[in-house]
């Protein structure tokens, strides 16, 4: 029988040798055993049980076919939260979880003196935005949309599991709100916004659903909906907060404020010094 380091080691080799990169066959050990990696180090030198080791080999086959790490598992963690991901969600990205971060910031800048904030995620996917603001901030009267009625039942699930009341509805984009004369006074979405041509990923481009990551013919596609259709969602004064591409910033703000004369507009980086925020202040 081979231990936890040399059946480790052994998958570390292959996933380099594949020029994928050694972490993942590190992260899935982690999640397999459920534990903490100064822990798994701890037994680095017992014996992986067979059952274990089998389990294991069968989910780095599928790494080294590039499927991702979430999809493999069957969830990912987002802002600490649970989230079930399948074929049919993106996976959410570590730059999301920036944006949620800057929304609740915004949030208690000018709205925790409002006795009710009603707030709307289009394109949610996974729900991952949308059930973690309702998480932070239960006060919130959260809906959320998506065109793809397979994503909606992932979100729902997510929901029920994080114990989060979020009114989930399919329809294209703000279409939902609007048929049902609902007004918000905070607007988000991280819509798909890769341009057609872009050469991505080959474990983005085969394993993760086109109709959430393409934005049309230059990415921008979603966007320009969203400005046009907002106001009729939108209450007097109110926030609109996207993801966005990071070669976007300029073209975005030109838009924001032609679509939003008096509106502030201002585009935040992330952690890595990138353009990945578009905030709108009505």
């Amino acid at each position: 029988m081979a231990s936890f380091k040399e059946v480790l080691r052994e998958a570390q080799a292959r996933m380099e040798e594949a020029d994928l990169g050694e972490q993942a066959a590190l992260l899935y050990l982690l999640e397999l055993t459920n534990k903490e990696a100064h822990n798994l180090y701890m037994e680095f030198e017992e014996e992986m049980p067979s059952a274990l080791q089998q389990e294991y080999e069968k989910g780095l086959t599928q790494l080294l076919e590039g499927k991702p790490l979430s999809y493999i598992l069957g969830y990912t963690w987002f802002y600490g939260y649970q989230m079930k991901v399948n074929e049919d969600v993106l996976i959410p990205r570590p730059e999301t979880e920036e944006l949620v971060s800057h929304i609740l910031v915004a949030y208690d800048e000018h709205f925790s003196e409002a006795e009710e904030v009603v707030a709307v995620d289009i394109g949610t996917g996974s729900g991952a935005i949308a059930i973690t603001l309702k998480k932070e901030e239960p006060r919130l009267q959260m809906y959320a949309s998506d065109i793809s009625s397979s994503a909606i039942e992932v979100a729902k699930e997510n929901a029920q599991k994080n114990e989060a009341e979020v009114t989930f509805m399919v329809g294209n984009m703000l279409d939902p709100m609007i048929e049902k004369g609902i007004k918000v006074d905070f607007l988000i979405s991280n819509p798909p916004y890769i341009p057609q041509e872009e050469e991505i990923e080959d474990s983005v481009l085969h394993f993760e659903p086109h109709l959430a990551l393409f934005g049309g013919e230059d990415g921008l596609k979603f966007y320009r909906e969203i400005f046009q259709k907002a106001p009729s969602i939108l209450k007097e004064k109110a926030i609109l907060a996207f993801e966005i591409g990071y070669l976007q910033k300029e073209i975005l703000m030109q838009e924001a404020k032609a679509a939003f004369p008096h509106a502030k507009v201002e585009v935040l980086k992330d952690i890595n010094e990138k353009d990945r925020m578009l905030f709108i202040y009505i």
